[in-house]
């Protein structure tokens, strides 16, 4: 199968502009999901953490890092694909998968300016859009706990800041088509939620494109949970899938139905003396942004 073929698209013309779409915020906010989502839709192709093309074919870094997320080292996007660093990435990856719109969940600031430039400054017709997803902090601060349960919380809480100050700044000076979009209203809603995005990007909505565990993907990096969900249908024909869940997650993923469900775990998880010391140092930062149901 054909890189550029591989879910039966033409091949994709020089000539065409690509646009790209950046999601920015903080990690552990739904941005995989959201990307695989947008998979769905025959124009688009989501590339996951694009800051990690750096990595392909690289053997000093660990695998993870450089393949395909489901499928691993025999991935038919990744696997042929080089990086010509003399041009910009985005157009690359567009023409070798045959898709005109580009999604990427590398959230670093520096990394969506970078790539920003560098496609604007290679075709005038380029759109890249910039979707700032959001969550509330509680949830994502328990999620990074429970992934690495050794880090200081006091630190993990504060980088989250961080990264969401350097987000609103990103987006605040951002010049194309932009949109803020909360995790928990997705997850409530994502029918509604997923037409704003579409009218945004000028794509038609499908329903279809909910159903991101019915399409194949191709995601370097980001969440190993929502991956795993996706790749279920891989691993009911197969047998396997690179992708897996730790053993603290893996009946959550288990039992998760088909579709998307708003996660709410971090009510039953976070730790008392840690939403003490979130309230302590982040309550007003998560202010605008904490869910109340």
């Amino acid at each position: 199968m054909f890189p550029n073929q591989h879910r039966s698209r033409p091949f994709l013309s020089k000539l065409a502009p690509t646009h790209s779409v950046s999601i920015c915020g903080a990690g552990h906010s739904g941005s995989t999901l959201l990307g695989l989502v947008l998979d769905g839709h025959a124009d688009v192709f989501y590339m996951g953490e694009g800051a990690k093309a750096r990595y392909l074919h690289d053997e000093r870094k660990i695998l993870r890092k450089r393949v395909c997320k489901i499928c691993g080292e025999g991935c038919p996007v990744w696997s042929t694909f080089e990086w010509n660093r003399d041009e910009p990435l985005y157009p690359q990856v567009a023409r070798h998968v045959g898709r005109q719109l580009i999604v990427d969940s590398t959230k670093d600031p520096e990394w969506i300016r970078a790539r920003t430039k560098e496609l604007q400054a290679s075709d005038s017709r380029a759109r890249s859009t910039l979707l700032f997803l959001v969550r509330d902090g509680r949830a994502v601060i328990n999620s990074r706990i429970r992934k690495y349960p050794d880090r200081d919380p006091e630190k993990q809480i504060r980088d989250w800041m961080e990264q969401i100050d350097r987000s609103r700044r990103l987006y605040a000076e951002h010049q194309g088509p932009k949109l803020r979009l909360r995790y928990e209203e997705f997850a409530t809603n994502p029918k509604a939620s997923l037409r704003r995005i579409c009218t945004l990007l000028d794509l038609e909505f499908s329903v279809d494109m909910l159903k991101f565990d019915r399409h194949p993907h191709h995601p370097l990096g980001g969440n190993n949970g929502t991956q795993y969900l996706a790749a279920r249908s891989m691993i009911a024909s197969s047998g396997q899938a690179f992708v897996s869940v730790g053993e603290r997650s893996r009946s959550y993923y288990e039992e998760h139905g088909s579709g998307i469900q708003l996660d709410l775990r971090w009510k039953a998880e976070m730790n008392p003396k840690h939403q003490e010391l979130f309230e302590r140092v982040a309550g007003l930062a998560n202010r605008s942004i904490r869910w109340a149901e």
